[in-house]
């Protein structure tokens, strides 16, 4: 989630942060390569690690108070920050907010619960319904807002509902038919709301049947999957009627590198940095990508990596 705000960080306004949230729960100029799974990303402004949902409403608070650029981050596993980083204010919502217990057939999670603790969860507790999404290296929030999916499921199969704080300030419950969850997308994005929790409703299965799916599923990604070099997972959104991966191999590109940054020779729906990539690799890649395949095949590829800061994007 990101508002446009029209003022630069002063030192007031850092002191502020320090104020009400505690200098321990403050850091500036982060490097944000330290918090994405693709390893790149020049330093935020401020960055904020709030421990509780009263903490993300101050943080929240004060950068509308103070007309601030900011952002929710997760696990940051579909996420490229430029290099040049982010000015405004990035508040980290991860294993601080992360709570996760089950309620019967139900699973209570905190937005910023790792989708492998919420798997794992499940598994112990023999619901099934869940495995899919246990290899996916994000958090709930932001599995939420996309409809994070792989191997034929997706949170809205799953999804029972999201309590979420609107623009306003105010907290909702609403359940996920209300949602518009579609295929990497969902209406909490366009109304500009923020995750804090969801509740998972699964069913009762067989504990090994559980296992014994969940270690398929984990052993078909690390066989077709990059997982040894730091991505943000499927660079593009799969074309209706297409598999993005499947075009970038049939236009030749296996393997194609611009500085530290490749096509994955393992699986060419991922871009990964194979070694000191950096932001600008990767999205001048992705524009030479992106370019390739719509002229031999005519499809334009859309990015389902997020970008924040400042892209030469065409």
């Amino acid at each position: 989630m990101k508002d446009r705000g029209t003022k630069s960080v002063n030192e007031d306004i850092k002191q502020k942060f320090c104020r009400e949230l505690g200098e321990e729960q403050v850091l500036f100029e982060e490097p944000m390569k330290r918090h994405t799974t693709f390893r790149i990303g020049g330093p935020a402004e401020v960055f904020v690690m709030p421990k509780t949902i009263e903490q993300v409403k101050t943080a929240v608070r004060i950068c509308r108070e103070e007309d601030l650029d900011w952002f929710v981050l997760g696990n940051g596993s579909n996420l490229l920050v430029s290099d040049q980083g982010y000015r405004g204010v990035i508040i980290q919502m991860d294993r601080n907010i992360g709570q996760v217990t089950v309620e019967g057939t139900e699973i209570h999670a905190a937005a910023g619960a790792l989708l492998s603790s919420i798997a794992s969860a499940a598994r112990k507790a023999s619901l099934t319904g869940f495995e899919f999404a246990g290899g996916i290296p994000g958090t709930l929030g932001g599995a939420v807002v996309m409809n994070a999916g792989a191997y034929g499921g997706e949170l809205k199969d799953v999804l029972k509902e999201v309590t979420v704080m609107d623009r306003d300030g105010e907290i909702r419950i609403i359940p996920a038919d209300e949602l518009e969850m579609g295929y990497r997308t969902s209406i909490i994005k366009t109304a500009g709301y923020l995750v804090l929790s969801a509740v998972v409703s699964l069913e009762e299965g067989d504990g090994e049947a559980i296992l014994n799916r969940t270690r398929e599923l984990n052993e078909k990604r690390s066989e077709k999957q990059p997982l040894e070099y730091p991505s943000a997972g499927s660079t593009f959104k799969r074309p209706e009627g297409y598999f993005a991966g499947k075009l970038i191999m049939d236009s030749g590109l296996r393997g194609y590198t611009v500085g530290g940054a490749m096509v994955s020779e393992k699986h060419c729906g991922f871009v990964i940095n194979k070694g000191g990539a950096t932001a600008s690799d990767v999205c001048e890649l992705m524009n030479h990508v992106t370019e390739v395949v719509r002229e031999k095949f005519g499809v334009t590829l859309e990015p389902e990596v997020k970008f924040l800061g400042e892209f030469d994007r065409r």
